[in-house]
């Protein structure tokens, strides 16, 4: 592993505490308790102090948690174990996830026996970086065929009519965002692992465009999460609510896409997604990112609204850190600064280790677990690790100014 030097002040900080938490705090939290050597996988279900809660496998986690330690291994150390674990993590995806039609469980026993099935395609997406990933670190040709197969039937099922059952009739007929985000990211990592295809920007071309042209609302300086088929905006419970965090996390992936294509109009249509949602979900009483809101500024139906979850947290020190190295404005530094001092102020377990899910809007906790089929080693260990990347590639003068 490459020792870099750590910039002063604030961006020192922050690098330390992202570099040293991912590799001192979160993977020895997860790893090895997490994997399974009776069945294969990843047990992810874990109490405060890492025991066993349930022992019951969320698929996707099973791809992220791949996804995280090969990523780790190709980027930071070529460590033996994070290879052989995430091989066992992937022997587990192959032998067990896939239904007969080809498309994959979203839960099943710790033994691998299925216990639900998804309408949505998102196990194909993780499995799909995590065979991508292993391509990368083993040369192995079957994953990245794999990984292109896993791509093409996410994007069949999400994006072909008539391939997904719908969720409602069509009375009052809705497209979401999030297909569209989880797909520019998952080809961006199969690009980043298997090299350029048209293919890959294709799609991502395409579902930036949608993004802007259906989801993005100039207007009212707001991000949907659902619009109608032609982008108006739906005005009941499910049509005016706002994920801001997941917003935010489109926002850094689109620029991570003008990043690496040098593209001002992309990098700025991230900033815009990151300025109007921040604006949005940041709560100016209590701190934090409130989970829903509702675009006009009424009563949201989900009551969990106000809450304080890990992930949106991670998206957003990401996406602030990102928009900061590449643009220089102090405003950015200044909105990290807020998410991520709040985040490590409340989220992390000072005598476990790791970070708490789910907090109440002052940030009291709301449940000490630390994984479910949802929380697993992943939202956190990426924001870990990929700050850390954008701290180093600061530090060595590698992000160049793409705000004009």
């Amino acid at each position: 592993m490459t020792t870099q030097t750590i910039p002063v002040g604030e961006p020192g900080r922050w690098m330390a505490t992202y570099r040293d938490g991912l590799l001192n705090d979160t993977m020895p939290f997860w790893f090895p308790r997490s994997i399974d050597t009776t069945h294969g996988g990843f047990l992810h279900c874990l109490d405060r102090d890492g025991t066993v809660l349930d022992t019951d496998k969320s698929v996707w986690a099973q791809g992220r948690m791949t996804w995280m330690l090969l990523t780790i291994y190709n980027t930071v150390e070529k460590r033996p174990e994070w290879l052989e674990w995430a091989r066992r993590g992937l022997d587990f995806i192959d032998t067990h996830c896939f239904d007969r039609d080809g498309r994959m469980f979203f839960q099943v026993t710790r033994e691998g026996q299925p216990v639900r099935k998804r309408r949505y395609a998102y196990s194909e997406s993780f499995a799909a970086i995590a065979h991508a990933a292993y391509a990368r670190a083993t040369g192995s040709d079957r994953s990245a065929e794999r990984a292109h197969q896993l791509f093409d039937c996410f994007t069949r099922v999400n994006f072909e009519p008539g391939q997904m059952e719908p969720k409602f009739t069509d009375t009052r007929p809705m497209i979401g965002m999030a297909p569209r985000m989880i797909t520019v990211v998952t080809a961006q990592e199969l690009r980043d692992c298997l090299g350029s295809d048209p293919k890959l920007d294709g799609w991502i071309d395409r579902c930036i465009d949608e993004i802007r042209r259906w989801f993005i609302k100039p207007d009212i300086r707001c991000v949907m999460e659902s619009v109608g088929p032609a982008g108006e905006i739906i005005d009941h419970f499910d049509g005016r609510t706002l994920n801001p965090g997941h917003a935010i996390e489109g926002a850094w992936f689109i620029m991570r896409e003008g990043r690496h294509r040098g593209d001002h109009a992309l990098v700025r249509l991230g900033l815009d997604m990151l300025d109007w949602m921040w604006e949005r979900g940041w709560d100016t009483e209590q701190g934090g990112i409130y989970y829903f809101r509702d675009v006009y500024g009424k009563p949201v139906q989900e009551y969990w609204h106000d809450m304080k979850f890990w992930w949106p947290h991670n998206e957003t020190i990401i996406a602030t850190l990102m928009a900061w190295t590449l643009t220089g404005d102090a405003r950015y530094e200044r909105m990290h600064r807020q998410v991520h001092d709040w985040s490590y102020a409340h989220f992390p377990d000072p005598v476990h280790g790791e970070w708490f899910g789910y907090l109440h809007r002052e940030g009291r906790v709301s449940v000490p677990l630390k994984g479910n089929l949802w929380k697993s080693c992943f939202h956190h260990p990426r924001m870990q690790w990929y700050g850390w990347r954008l701290l180093e590639g600061y530090n060595s003068g590698g992000s160049e100014n793409l705000n004009g």
